[in-house]
C-alpha cells in the first residue's frame, strides 16, 4: 500500500487476519492480548506506516516508565485497602505497554509521612503521579513541583482546584455531601443532627472532606435552617473514649435521632449504636467497607452513600498511562463516579 494513502485498523485487520477489536486493543492498550497477535499488529503497522507517532509511541512499550501512586495504606477491609486492589489490577494492563506502577505508602494521620512519602515518590522519577490530596498545604508544594518538571498528576478521591491537573477520579464531593444531608432528613424539619468527625492527625492539617461538609452544611441551611448541628470528634485509635464521648453527648441531648459521618469509618460507632438502641434514630454514612454493609444489612446504619475506590484508581492508572505512552489526554478532566444509594432492602443485590 501507498505511503501517502491513509491506513485504516481494517487495513491492518486485513493484514494480520485479526479482528478490529484486537488490533484496537492493541493500539490504545485497552485489554489483554497475545504476544503473537501483538506482533503481528507491530509488524503489519511498520510495514504499512500507519501513524509513525503512534507507532513510536508503542515501540515505547520496552521503555521504563513509572506512575508513582501517593495514597495512604490501609489495613484489610478499609477504604484504601479497596483502592490499592484496584491498582493491582491496572499493574499488569500497562505493563505490557512499559508503564510500571509503585505505591508509595504513607501514614495518613501523621503529615511528616505524607511528607516523606512524597519525596521518595520525586526521588524515584516517575512519568506520571496519582494522588490522594490529604494534606492541602503539601499537596499544593508537591504539584508547583511536579508542574515545574512537566509530571503529569492525576487526583483520586478528593482534589484541590488548580489549573495543572490532568485527572480527576472521584465523586463530586460537594454533591455528596448534599445528597448526604437529604438522605439524612428526607427533605424534612429536622431539630437537631450529630455529625460524628474523625480525628485525622494531630495537628488538625488533613480535611479531604471538607467539601463534602460544605454540600452538607448549604443543604442544612436552606431546608433546615433553624436545625441544631452538632459536632463530636473521635479518634480512631482510641474508640474506647470515642463512645464515651458518644455517651456523653446522648446524656446531654437525648433529643438527637440524626448522624451523619462524612467518611468511610461510620462502623467505628455501630458498637455503640448497637448496644443503644434507640427508635426512629436514621444513620447515614459513605462507602461500600464490608463493616459498613454489614452494619446497613442489620439495620443499624439507615443508608450508604457509595463510590468504588478500586475503579477510581483503575481508571486513574489507566488515563495516566494513555497519556504518558500515547500522549492521549482523557476525554474528560473531572470525571466524576457514579454516587450508589444503599439501603438494607437493596445491599443484597450490590
Amino acid at each position: 500500500m501507498a505511503q501517502s494513502e491513509r491506513v485504516t485498523i481494517l487495513d491492518i485487520a486485513q493484514r494480520t487476519g485479526l479482528s478490529k477489536g484486537t488490533v484496537d486493543r492493541v493500539l490504545h492498550n485497552r485489554g489483554e492480548v497475545s504476544k503473537k497477535s501483538y506482533e503481528a499488529v507491530m509488524k503489519a503497522i511498520k510495514e504499512l506506516g500507519y501513524e509513525p507517532n503512534v507507532y513510536a509511541s508503542l515501540l515505547a512499550r520496552g521503555g521504563n516508565h513509572l506512575i508513582a501512586v501517593l495514597m495512604p495504606g490501609g489495613e484489610p477491609g478499609s477504604f484504601w485497602d479497596l483502592a490499592a486492589r484496584g491498582m493491582q489490577n491496572a499493574k499488569d494492563s500497562v505493563l505490557s505497554s512499559g508503564v510500571k506502577v509503585e505505591h508509595f505508602e504513607f501514614d495518613p494521620t501523621d503529615i511528616m509521612s505524607n511528607r516523606d512519602a512524597a519525596v521518595r515518590m520525586l526521588d524515584a522519577n516517575p512519568s506520571g503521579v496519582i494522588m490522594a490530596p490529604m494534606y492541602r498545604e503539601g499537596t499544593e508544594s508537591l504539584t508547583d513541583i511536579l508542574r515545574e518538571r512537566g509530571i503529569p498528576y492525576v487526583f483520586i478521591d478528593s482534589k484541590i482546584e488548580d489549573s495543572g491537573y490532568l485527572a480527576y477520579f472521584g465523586m463530586p464531593m460537594y454533591r455528596s455531601g448534599y445528597l448526604c444531608a437529604d438522605m439524612l432528613t428526607g427533605g424534612l424539619p429536622v431539630a437537631e443532627v450529630l455529625v460524628v468527625r474523625v480525628q485525622r492527625d494531630l495537628l488538625g492539617q488533613s480535611d479531604p472532606t471538607v467539601n463534602r461538609r460544605a454540600g452538607f452544611m448549604d443543604y442544612m441551611h436552606e431546608h433546615c435552617p433553624d436545625c441544631i448541628i452538632h459536632n463530636l470528634l473521635v479518634n480512631p485509635a482510641d474508640m474506647e473514649a470515642g463512645e464515651k464521648a458518644l455517651d456523653e453527648f446522648f446524656l446531654d441531648h437525648p433529643g438527637v435521632h440524626h448522624i451523619a459521618m462524612f467518611n468511610s469509618r461510620i462502623h467505628l460507632i455501630v458498637p455503640w449504636l448497637d448496644r443503644h438502641p434507640q427508635r426512629g434514630r436514621r444513620v447515614v454514612g459513605f462507602d461500600n467497607l464490608d463493616a459498613n454493609i454489614q452494619a446497613l444489612s442489620r439495620g443499624i446504619v439507615s443508608a450508604l452513600i457509595c463510590q468504588h475506590p478500586d475503579e477510581q484508581l483503575a481508571l486513574a492508572i489507566q488515563a495516566l498511562s494513555e497519556c504518558i505512552v500515547l500522549g492521549k489526554h482523557p476525554s474528560r478532566r473531572d470525571n466524576f463516579m457514579h454516587m450508589d444509594i444503599l439501603t438494607r432492602y437493596n445491599v443484597e443485590y450490590y
